[in-house]
């Protein structure tokens, strides 16, 4: 029974998906290790090292329906690892071209090249879903580009931005992970063989070839040398996982924020009893959004364990090795599920241009005042313009009139620009600055 909600048939389907637990489950492990042994023995008859009918009696008999559970947790139970098992149950099941399996192999080759399997296989998962979460950031970006709200600093309302901006600087994260992702393959999908020691020694003068043909095999890159106690590409693979939901938290918090009553401006896609309330009829929580956060912060609790576990000493480890196999199957499942969230709220997000212009007008102008002190510089002089701002700034809040109205009260600017000049100096719609150039860039830069 799964005692880790990520893990569980319910509750399962709030944390993480399917197909990442697939990639990670412990039945397609063991079966990765038997890829890894078949593998091997294919390589090695092609080399003339163990006789080729072995190597298809073995290849045909690494199928985990072919060994006993029972057989296999009894083992690693008494052992402390899996393979010795495993491979006591695959050289069974092979029977006179057992003797064969595992040949020059020790137990952490098999591991580590089993998770590396793995991580190819879920940071597929992952890639996949940073390219549909870009393409649906860049496709808001696109169709809010003109949506005019609150641009806000320190929770407070600073100035005039769109909304179609703050989908561009969502998605302008991604678009560098993706580039991380690329980056970080080829250091981290990397055969193990190396032998009880890493020297090989138990193949002779055939280690190295032998190294290479495995890693061709199984399409994954050869080391220059063993990395056995060198956990720096897992250790790369996880913390890079650890950066994307930093990236995931801060949409969810910027949409919980928003979806707030009193701000009303967005909300997660409408699903019918989505985020209700067991008392509450009218609640609709951003739940989406929660996920994702307690997704992603425990996602970040774990990578420190990975970086605490390459400390790893002499040419094997002693107890940071193991740490890794209760981090490395969380943190894909969980990033997994919080991009899975983060995608079907990009995608489906409903937007209220109207709450947000609304809450635009709430200061009366005071929300563009550095427009107006930048449109009166010219005129009165930077210095002179600021102070006259201010005041006016200070009249509306003291009197609960617009800014507009302040302003015209002065003389200085009364004399100089009539009320038409400066509510169009006022329209929030008319300060954007570079808001529409700087989403074009971010689109360029998604491809």
């Amino acid at each position: 029974m799964p005692v880790n909600p990520a893990d569980g048939p319910i509750l399962g389907t709030l944390y993480g998906s399917d197909a990442m637990r697939e990639v990670f489950d412990e039945s397609a492990y063991f079966q990765r290790m038997l890829d890894v042994e078949a593998a091997l023995a294919r390589v090695q008859a092609r080399l003339g090292i163990i006789p080729g009918d072995a190597a298809e009696t073995i290849a045909a008999a690494a199928r985990m329906e072919n060994l006993r559970p029972e057989a296999l947790a009894a083992s690693a139970r008494n052992v402390g690892y899996p393979v010795v098992g495993l491979v006591a149950e695959l050289s069974r099941v092979a029977g006179e071209a057992g003797r064969w399996t595992h040949w020059g192999a020790t137990t952490q080759d098999i591991m580590d090249t089993a998770t590396v399997l793995q991580v190819r296989a879920g940071l597929d998962l992952i890639e996949a879903e940073l390219n549909a979460l870009i393409t649906a950031l860049t496709a808001q970006a696109e169709t809010h580009r003109d949506t005019v709200m609150a641009g806000r600093t320190h929770l407070q309302q600073a100035l005039p931005t769109t909304f179609g901006l703050k989908c561009a600087i969502w998605a302008m994260p991604f678009i560098a992970h993706r580039e991380r992702l690329r980056q970080l393959r080829p250091r981290v999908e990397v055969v193990e063989l190396s032998g009880a020691a890493g020297t090989l020694a138990s193949l002779g003068n055939d280690g190295i070839r032998v190294m290479e043909d495995l890693a061709a095999e199984l399409g994954l890159n050869a080391p220059a040398a063993p990395w056995h106690v060198c956990r720096d590409g897992l250790a790369e693979a996880v913390s890079f996982l650890g950066l994307v939901c930093g990236n995931l938290a801060k949409i969810a918090t910027d949409i919980i924020l928003l979806a707030q009553t009193e701000v009303a401006e967005v909300a997660e896609p409408y699903v019918h009893g989505r985020g209700q309330s067991s008392t509450m009829p009218q609640k609709r929580n951003p739940i989406s959004s929660e996920y994702i956060l307690a997704a992603s912060r425990t996602v970040q609790g774990l990578v420190p364990v990975m970086l605490g576990a390459m400390a790893q000493d002499h040419e094997r480890a002693t107890g940071p090795w193991q740490a890794e196999a209760l981090v490395v199957p969380q943190s894909f499942v969980l990033t997994h599920g919080a991009l899975l969230h983060t995608c079907t709220i990009a995608e489906g997000l409903v937007v209220d241009a109207a709450r947000m212009r609304a809450n635009l007008d709430l200061t009366h102008g005071l929300v563009v005042s550095e427009a107006v002190m930048m449109g009166l510089a010219p005129i009165l002089g930077r210095g002179e313009a600021h102070h006259v701002v201010k005041h006016a700034c200070d009249v509306a809040l003291a009197e609960t009139v617009s800014l507009a109205e302040a302003l015209m009260r002065d003389k200085a600017v009364a004399s100089q620009l009539d009320r038409h000049a400066i509510d169009r100096m006022i329209d929030p719609g008319n300060y954007l600055g570079s808001a529409g150039a700087f989403i074009d860039r971010v689109k360029r830069m998604a491809g």
